[in-house]
């Protein structure tokens, strides 16, 4: 999609504008950001979301005379993929799908782009015959057709080979810096960066170790290698991560910093002793992620005025809460990057962090050093903060200490686990703090879960029978008509599963004078909960079958994660 642009931007830009896909002040300024930045005119409209790709892509195919091709559609021979290497591959934006009998099919981004054609020609000593792909779907292929599969069984083979059942720690040490082993463990990580994965379970059973992948919320099983390989793998990721290999009794943790595929990674990686040996699980942090705006976690327009509302306050306290996993550090960290301007002082305490903030003190609790919430929280008042963010309130000390931060003029963030959003004034007065505080310093709660998008490249509208659709709580037209809505199906894309990607739902319960008075008196959640939906707050289901509406979502996803 470059290498023509020196010849072609002018006259592709007319067809665009005669298309009405762009006007000419868009050109314009497209034009003026390809200068500043050096990137091709095309992608410059790409990613100043002028036109998407795919329709970009498309045009440009029929401008040149030649097939566009969606490969998250496109039956791919793995054969035909296996020909030219990944590296390769991923040089030219370029990779072969089919073989008719006389040339190859070669997805391309840049069909131009003669020295890819020579390279993949010269390689493979087929002739090559370029197709148009987005960048996007041919990288995700590439991917997709690199994958681990054979390449694990023959490094876990070659591995069990090499392995023997001794256990002293000087066999381990050979073990751990042995070719295959450290493949194995760089395929594993690698593979599960690709695939999306936010967790890697690495699990001993009785005759074999289990390798399980968390992607979007759900666990899949991606592997099983011998268990003679067991004891390599684990100390080669002990090794890692700075844990000690030599201490297989109790649970142990540690973290490693990583670049793959030109992303910086961090990995926390926890040990925990089973009966078949340590079980090692390692949470994927990809560090672009904490650069997520609020407005790309899934906030509907109504939800997110409301707690614009409450974070722009210059004190109080924010809750957020949900069970672990529900993404509340994620929404705290893009609240957080609206918040931290030159002129605020932002610390953070939290237990571990997880991502580094650029101009944010944060604080890593360190509880056998005697630094814990509340120790860290003391000093912390002392020393001038204007925003404090506490990683979780876990006890009444904590909870004391951020409620009097939040009632001297400080805006107080945290997390809670509660189930949803009026829970949460229960859940602080059972920890011992007066009513009274509680409804003085508490400003918003916001309750959230995360449900998985469906793939909008495979997704199917469904018409539901009116009574499932009252059933699972979709509203029906005046008529009793039940609106058309969406199901998962399953494509390459999204692994067949039918989804890709999450987002969260939410619900916004922000203090007034009722709810107020509602908690000095002790009443129960139930009743704040009638309360705060009466002064417009939207629960957790609303906000999921909202989604279901538009299409984001499945109904069947959000019986799945909302009780």
């Amino acid at each position: 999609m470059s290498r023509d642009d020196a010849k072609r931007p002018r006259q592709f830009a007319d067809v665009l504008v005669e298309r009405g896909l762009v006007t000419r002040e868009q050109v314009e300024e497209a034009r003026a950001q390809q200068g500043r930045l050096g990137k091709s005119f095309t992608r410059v409209l790409v990613d100043l979301k002028m036109v998407s790709e795919p329709v970009l892509v498309a045009l440009l195919a029929q401008e040149i005379g030649l097939e566009f091709v969606d490969l998250g559609e496109y039956p791919i021979d793995p054969s035909a993929a296996a020909l030219v290497p990944e590296s390769l591959a991923r040089r030219h934006c370029a990779l072969p799908i089919a073989y008719d009998g006389v040339a190859l099919l070669v997805a391309m981004s840049d069909p131009q782009n003669v020295f890819a054609r020579d390279d993949i020609r010269t390689l493979t000593g087929l002739e090559v015959k370029p197709v148009i792909a987005t960048r996007s779907d041919i990288l995700s292929a590439i991917g997709r057709f690199n994958r681990m599969d054979t390449s694990v069984e023959n490094i876990a083979a070659a591995a069990a080979a090499e392995e023997s059942e001794a256990e002293d720690l000087a066999r381990v040490q050979e073990l751990v810096e042995d070719a295959p082993i450290v493949k194995l463990v760089n395929l594993l990580i690698t593979q599960a960066v690709n695939d999306r994965a936010s967790d890697i379970h690495v699990e001993p059973q009785e005759r074999d170790v289990r390798v399980r992948y968390r992607v979007d919320g759900v666990l899949h099983e991606v592997m099983r290698s011998p268990k003679s390989i067991q004891s390599g793998v684990i100390s080669r990721l002990k090794i890692m991560s700075d844990i000690n290999i030599a201490e297989r009794r109790i649970p142990q943790d540690g973290r490693v910093g990583l670049v793959v595929g030109g992303r910086a990674i961090d990995l926390r990686v926890a040990t925990l002793p089973t009966v078949y040996g340590e079980k090692v699980v390692i949470r994927i942090l990809d560090k672009s992620s904490v650069l997520l705006k609020l407005q790309d976690l899934g906030f509907s327009a109504g939800n997110f005025q409301r707690f614009e509302t409450a974070y722009r306050k210059p004190y109080g306290m924010i809750l957020v809460t949900g069970p672990t996993g529900s993404g509340k550090s994620t929404t705290l960290y893009a609240t957080l990057n609206i918040l931290n301007l030159p002129d605020r002082n932002i610390i953070t305490v939290e237990d571990p962090v997880e991502y580094r903030l650029g101009g944010v003190n944060q604080i890593q609790i360190n509880t056998r050093a005697g630094l814990t919430f509340a120790s860290a929280l003391r000093s912390i008042l002392r020393s001038d903060p204007d925003i404090v963010l506490i990683g979780e309130i876990r006890d009444r000390e904590t909870a004391q200490i951020a409620v009097e931060a939040a009632l001297t003029g400080h805006l107080v963030l945290s997390t809670l686990h509660t189930n949803d959003a009026p829970s949460a004034v229960t859940r602080l007065t059972e920890m011992g703090i007066e009513t009274f505080l509680v409804g003085s310093a508490l400003d918003c709660v916001l309750a959230q879960r995360l449900i998985r998008r469906l793939c909008d490249r495979c997704r199917e509208p469904h018409q539901p029978t009116p009574d499932a659709a009252r059933e699972a709580g979709i509203p029906l037209g005046p008529g009793g008509e039940v609106p058309t809505i969406y199901r998962a199906v399953g494509c390459q894309h999204c692994g067949k599963t039918g989804y890709h990607g999450r987002m969260s739902v939410h619900e916004v319960m922000l203090m007034s004078e009722e709810i107020e008075r509602l908690t000095v008196e002790r009443r129960p959640s139930e009743e704040i909960g009638r309360t705060a939906r009466q002064q417009g707050m939207r629960g957790l289901r609303e906000d999921g079958i909202e989604k279901v509406l538009a299409g984001d979502t499945s109904i069947e996803e959000i019986m799945r994660v909302i009780v």
